[in-house]
């Protein structure tokens, strides 16, 4: 089933560079030649929403994007996912 995720960058693994991380070998099978976006959900979060999300001790949602285009980090990305078998990993479809 496929979802629309708004999401921030974090942090950004071209494929050239996969070897060079740390990468769990389920992860790394799964992203093959394409690139491997950790993601913040919810896009750059205000001000308001970091202290909420302090406030109620529940972190802001991290999520991990396998896309065949690369982005930058601080990029906000809006794409449609479906779901991996690895929790918290999804593929642009």
């Amino acid at each position: 089933m496929s979802e629309r995720i708004e999401a921030e960058v974090i942090h950004a693994v071209p494929p050239s560079e996969q070897g060079d991380h740390d990468l769990e070998p389920d992860l790394q099978e799964l992203a093959g030649s394409g690139h491997v976006l950790v993601c913040r959900r919810g896009g750059h979060p205000s001000i308001f929403e970091l202290v909420w999300a302090m406030l109620r001790r529940k972190p802001i949602e991290p999520v991990t994007v396998i896309s065949e285009t690369g982005a930058v980090e601080g990029e906000t990305i809006d794409a449609v996912v479906e779901e991996t078998a690895i929790a918290g990993v999804y593929r642009v479809v």
